[in-house]
């Protein structure tokens, strides 16, 4: 990549330009986003996933951007009109828009009143009005006269449409305009009569009659205003003062020219209105809510990819015995036990509420199950009959040990009925799948939740309505980061899980798992180059982020990357004992003087990374899952009133509040300003997702099932 975009780069990140140019360099040899951050930090500067993330987009952007220059100066070419300015200008731009801009004049069009006034020859009629050179159009426009321009006036009117194409096309002008537009534009929104009544309007109704600064306006009300828009409930513009539009566009115009007679300002100045009016307008409002809708997209996407981050690196239970229950009423209650590595080894469905109402039965049959498969922990589906069914439970003698735990079903049906699902249990129904994803949930959210679209789990904020390109992008990132940042088991990971690792992907993936089907489980990190199609370059990406926890070599159940084991060793060696050692004995690792190991390649934060590591080989970074109930007294929104003080699960963070679940069907929403007793500007700041925590009920809605709730003077 040229310095011109790495020097770009770099400014926009407020980093050295060597950094970037390092960081592209590996990506072009291959190298992913989580190892670069972890094992080349000495090759970037120690930049962090977040910073690698940022350099990957816009690599890719200058890398699209390049494209696009080569395609826009062979147009220019092909028409013969590139100059050595025009070329240097366009290699020098760094901006799309304004490459466009660049390039505007010269874009192949369909016919325009301007293209129509060049056919009959008016464009030297044009030139010498706008240039100021005569002090008389009229008199100027009467040469021009023949049998297609019949007229001055039409001689006139061709010449100011050519004008205004001109100043429309003029890349300085619509960059102040834009600027105009993105600082000092307002958005407002009407309400489209024919519409009102539909019972889907009330929901936009605080924008029938709305304005606000384009610049100002939150992310998540803009992408409101814009849907209702789609969907036809409201017509939306962009307001600014044409005075100010008009006196912009004139300063161009006029800059560096002699001064006009009044007659040909008269004429240049109806020119530049219908510019604007007819040109400028339509083409950079739209511009400019183009520009608002994708800053709010980016900040939409970056809650929706901290939620999602939060959501996948929930505590899990672990490895134990489970058995899982996806509740209902009329269908019964599914149930299902998992060995722990989340195996199925049993399903049944039992009947204990209305209307079947077999409460004894069911309590017996739960009773030999959880005896007969050893259960550990039960897993309930949060959905409907959830509360109900926890109850029951709750109910039973169970063993000593055994907890229960509420478990989030959003998605869960999605998964049931993919493709995913029906690969990993075909014999089965989507009901005994669900339950299934319930169970492997409480085991290990992140290893389970990779199977689903993201889009479904229902921690988005206008998921539907953002960039969907940008939205998969920071998404996958998201998963990629979860999953390397875990480390993943590789004699027990899925498929799916197999694939985020770094170097992976679905492929081989594939073929590790086929591997492992036939030969075993893997005695050692090494075995993986036994692998199909798996070389020495994918090798080196995934190895750190793949976990043996039985390995001869205790490293390779740690984030010490392979490449490195030497070092370790001559740690090991230095002071007479052996790797396990080592690890095990943090006394000696307290004698280490890292800095006699550092050499070409391997520097202080990579060895720093390895003592931490040597430390807590394998950690878990996820905390310890809890064991949570909901308040007995409420169970449906009818039992909520003003005052009380309930317990409840973040289940979802936007910019504006946070969604709450406090075990009813209707979930709570904690706005901004009730989050904290002091000033936050969003509810990231002090909620996570799945946190638990007290709220007080401030208001209930029952007609629209709305509830609201504070934080305020309550211990968080």
């Amino acid at each position: 990549m040229n310095k011109l975009y790495i020097d770009s780069i770099a400014s926009r990140m407020q980093v050295a330009p060597w950094q970037v140019s390092n960081c592209i360099e590996l990506f072009e040899e291959g190298a992913t986003v989580p190892f670069i951050s972890r094992y080349r930090k000495e090759r970037t500067g120690a930049l962090d996933e977040v910073q690698v993330a940022e350099v990957k987009h816009w690599f890719a952007y200058f890398t699209e951007l390049d494209k696009r220059k080569q395609a826009i100066l062979s147009s220019i070419t092909e028409q013969d009109k590139l100059t050595p300015e025009l070329q240097a200008a366009v290699e020098a731009e760094v901006d799309a828009r304004a490459l466009e801009d660049l390039y505007l004049p010269y874009r192949p069009k369909r016919r325009t009143r301007a293209s129509v006034a060049r056919e009959k020859g008016l464009e030297p009629l044009a030139e010498a009005i706008f240039s100021m050179r005569c002090d008389d159009p009229g008199r100027e426009a009467s040469r021009f006269l023949k049998d297609t321009v019949p007229s001055v006036e039409e001689a006139l009117s061709g010449a100011r449409d050519i004008i205004a194409e001109k100043v429309s096309e003029d890349k300085e002008v619509r960059a102040d305009l834009r600027d105009l537009y993105t600082r000092w534009g307002r958005i407002v929104s009407k309400g489209v009569k024919a519409r009102a009544e539909e019972e889907e309007a009330a929901k936009y109704a605080n924008y029938s009659d709305f304005s606000e600064r384009l610049d100002k306006i939150p992310s998540h009300r803009l992408l409101a205003i814009l849907r209702a828009s789609g969907e036809g409930f409201l017509s939306v513009k962009v307001d600014v003062n044409p005075e100010h539009a008009l006196e912009r566009i004139s300063r161009r115009a006029y800059a560096g020219k002699r001064r006009p007679s009044p007659r040909t300002r008269e004429v240049v100045d109806e020119a530049l209105e219908d510019s604007y009016k007819r040109l400028l307008h339509p083409s950079i409002e739209n511009e400019a809510l183009g520009l608002a809708k994708e800053k709010a997209d980016v900040e939409a996407i970056r809650v929706f990819g901290e939620n999602l981050r939060q959501l996948l690196l929930a505590p899990p239970v672990g490895q134990k015995r489970t058995l899982a229950i996806d509740p209902g009423f009329r269908t019964g209650c599914k149930v299902v036990c998992l060995d722990a590595q989340g195996a199925l080894l049993h399903n049944d469905t039992i009947y204990p509420h209305p209307p079947v109402n077999e409460k004894l039965a069911a309590m017996r049959k739960l009773s030999q199950t959880i005896e007969a498969y050893k259960i550990e922990v039960i897993a309930i589906g949060s959905g409907t009959a959830g509360r109900e069914t926890e109850a029951f439970i709750q109910k039973m003698a169970l063993p000593e040990g055994v907890k229960v735990y509420s478990v989030s079903e959003d998605g869960a049906s999605v998964y049931s009925a993919s493709d995913i699902a029906r690969e990993e249990f075909p014999g089965y129904d989507v009901t005994v799948r669900g339950a299934v994803s319930i169970g492997r949930r409480l085991m290990d959210p992140l290893a389970e939740l990779v199977k689903i679209d993201p889009k479904s789990i229902g921690v988005g904020q206008y998921q539907h309505d953002v960039d969907q390109t940008m939205l998969k992008e920071t998404l996958d990132n998201t998963v990629e980061s979860c999953v390397n940042s875990v480390g993943v088991n590789l004699n027990t990971a899925s498929r799916h899980l197999l694939s985020y690792v770094s170097g992976i992907g679905p492929a081989l993936a594939l073929n590790i798992v086929n591997y492992r089907d036939e030969n075993g489980p893997f005695a050692s990190r090494s075995q993986l180059l036994k692998v199909k199609r798996l070389g020495d370059k994918a090798f080196e990406q995934c190895a750190g982020f793949l976990r043996i926890p039985d390995a001869a070599n205790p490293l390779d159940n740690s984030a010490v990357h392979p490449e490195r084991y030497a070092v370790v060793e001559k740690m090991a060696s230095d002071l007479g004992v052996d790797v396990p050692v080592l690890i095990s004995d943090a006394s000696v690792r307290g004698k280490v003087d890292v800095n006699r190991y550092v050499a070409d390649g391997i520097g202080l934060p990579t060895l720093n990374d390895i003592m931490a590591e040597l430390a807590k080989p394998g950690r878990d970074p996820r905390s310890a899952i809890k064991v949570f109930e909901f308040s007995q007294e409420v169970r449906t929104i009818e039992d909520v009133k003003v005052g009380m003080v309930l317990p409840c699960i973040v289940k979802n963070i936007t910019n504006f509040g946070a969604f709450v679940d406090f075990g009813i069907k209707q979930n709570g929403l904690i706005h901004v300003s009730e989050v904290s007793d002091h000033f936050v500007s969003s509810p990231a700041q002090v909620l996570k997702i799945n946190q638990q925590l007290y709220a007080k009920v401030i208001s209930v809605d029952l007609q629209r099932g709305r509830i609201g709730m504070s934080l305020k003077g309550l211990d968080k």
